[in-house]
């Protein structure tokens, strides 16, 4: 038995396609641009997503919020002129399948390699991003390597979530794993994180469910094929240096991201695939 469900193509005012998922379960929508998700709400609930109020979905510039995808490298490359979270946040995605089942919707994309410059992935590959939406959130980011040799890369599911208090938030279930921030460390995390200043924690070793507590309830966040992840919070200084951020915006988001980072990059081999996914619900 199908979900009477409604699932359409639709564009933003200044142009950008999105996928608009209107079922008994939960609305949401992906854009085509980066594969972004920037709209995900189970009904009779809150959004599990925030997307900033100053975003105008431009053609070329990455949505500041929703669930960026940094790919094939996270943050910073060691070469300086190299675009920051990679490539695949700008690029067009293709629709490839959408599937209505009796208990979720499936919606999968990919992204078409010869778009990708072979400076950046001379690989022969697929990079596939597969969403199931139900009262919950699943995401799967899937490469899979279709050349002869192995190849590496770091990647992370860049998950923007909601809060209306940041400094009555906290992330339970990072106690035990080690972090590095600004470049120093590791250090143990050996409790719950609080939030009182800029937030910038590259986790390893981390347990594979997180809780993130907030004024309006817990949101589960669970990764596969992830021992890393990435807790993120700009403050008051940073915020007034981001582009498409309000100056007070800090107070309202966080970042809880499914990585393979640090000593959790991804190792492909030849035809083999390796697929990162994050589960994201209410509690």
């Amino acid at each position: 038995m199908e979900l009477s469900a409604s699932v359409s193509i639709q564009h933003t005012d200044s142009g950008l396609e999105y996928i608009n998922v209107n079922s008994p379960l939960c609305t949401a929508k992906v854009f085509l641009q980066g594969a972004q998700l920037c709209e995900f709400t189970p009904t009779g609930k809150s959004p599990l997503i925030w997307v900033s109020a100053e975003e105008d979905y431009q053609e070329g510039k990455p949505v500041r919020g929703g669930i960026p995808i940094c790919w094939p490298w996270f943050g910073v490359h060691e070469k300086a002129d190299w675009p920051i979270h990679g490539v695949a946040r700008k690029l067009l995605w293709r629709a490839e399948e959408v599937n209505e089942f009796s208990d979720h919707i499936v919606v999968r994309l990919s992204l078409p390699m010869r778009l990708v410059d072979k400076r950046y992935w001379p690989y022969d590959s697929k990079l596939e991003v597969e969403f199931r939406f139900s009262e919950q959130l699943e995401v799967r980011l899937t490469n899979t390597n279709l050349g002869e040799e192995a190849f590496t890369l770091s990647q992370a599911l860049h998950t923007y979530f909601p809060t209306s208090a940041i400094e009555n938030t906290t992330v339970d279930g990072l106690q035990g794993a080690t972090y590095i921030e600004f470049g120093k460390g590791p250090f143990l995390q050996d409790k719950v994180v609080g939030f009182e200043r800029e937030t910038d924690m590259v986790y390893t070793q981390a347990n594979t469910i997180q809780t993130i507590q907030t004024p309006e309830g817990s949101i589960e966040v669970t990764r596969e094929n992830s021992s890393s992840c990435v807790l993120w919070n700009p403050w008051i200084e940073k915020s007034k240096r981001l582009s498409y951020f309000r100056d007070d915006e800090y107070h309202t988001m966080l970042c809880l991201e499914a990585a393979n980072v640090l000593d959790d990059i991804a190792c492909v081999e030849s035809g083999q695939s390796h697929t990162l996914a994050t589960v994201i619900r209410w509690l």
